[in-house]
């Protein structure tokens, strides 16, 4: 189902080589609370790379439809616009992807350890992580959003 498009007007999007079909915009980096908030753009009809979330998670469906597929490729859940979500650290594995639109989705990581995610290959053996320095960096490398200060 097409939804109304988000404004992106002011978001830049980032990309990572390597990583298919899904871009970012990270919103926030806070190291004293723990807390990582991110923007992803994931492509529709097409999946992301195999994932595990490594910290408490909220997420907020914003375009479109958020796809979540098992690690053997089922389809777990479909979560539509509007969709709020509460998640656990260290869930199931799992691929994610959008439906016949792009979906845009606002990720707020919570309670961070020390990793966000953990990049597994097919064998469920992790390949690359992602925790609040790599986000941190990331965060300072992107373009600047545009002021929003009134006078």
């Amino acid at each position: 189902m097409t939804t109304l498009p988000f404004d992106v007007r002011n978001v830049h999007w980032n990309t990572i080589e390597g990583f298919d079909h899904i871009a970012y915009h990270i919103c926030a980096v806070d190291e004293a609370k723990r807390i990582v908030d991110i923007l992803f753009k994931f492509d529709a009809n097409a999946r992301i790379a195999l994932h595990r979330h490594k910290a408490d998670y909220i997420t907020l469906v914003l375009q479109g439809e958020l796809r979540i597929y098992r690690a053997d490729g089922t389809l777990k859940e479909i979560r539509p616009v509007g969709s709020y979500v509460s998640g656990k650290a260290d869930g199931e594995p799992h691929t994610e992807g959008g439906g016949d639109q792009d979906v845009i989705a606002f990720f707020s990581n919570r309670n961070v350890g020390n990793l966000v995610y953990e990049i597994l290959d097919e064998n469920l053996n992790t390949v690359a992580t992602f925790g609040i320095a790599e986000f941190k960096a990331l965060f300072e490398a992107q373009t600047a959003q545009p002021s929003t200060l009134v006078a």
